[in-house]
């Protein structure tokens, strides 16, 4: 071994780009903005949300329904068709829900009269 190859090296190794990377650094964002299509998006959460009310009195799973469905819709390239799909099945969610806890209610209220 020669002397020369021990020594640390002082220059800066650069990385070698080749003309398909040049655009590689921009990254996109997580979430597109949608700046435009809030208004028609929050008209279609109004309208479910509505629909909904008039079936059932409990906005607060309702709303908390529509909300999280909003939140996961809005990092989709597609919000507004991905919207009701989310928001339905979000709904049928707590429905069960709200239903276990009843039949549990129920039962724990049997076991302590007896």
């Amino acid at each position: 071994m020669r002397k020369n190859d021990m020594r640390p090296r002082s220059e800066k190794v650069r990385p070698r780009r080749l003309p398909e990377d040049r655009f590689a650094d921009h990254v996109a964002p997580a979430a597109p903005f949608r700046a435009l299509k809030n208004d028609q998006f929050e008209r279609l959460k109004e309208v479910l949300v509505g629909e909904k009310l008039k079936e059932s009195p409990d906005s607060s799973m309702i709303r908390r329904a529509a909300n999280e469905a909003a939140s996961l819709a809005w990092v989709t390239p597609y919000p507004l068709l991905v919207f009701p799909l989310l928001f339905e099945e979000l709904h049928d969610l707590g429905l069960r829900r709200r239903n276990c806890q009843a039949r549990v209610w129920r039962q724990s209220r049997e076991l302590l009269e007896v």
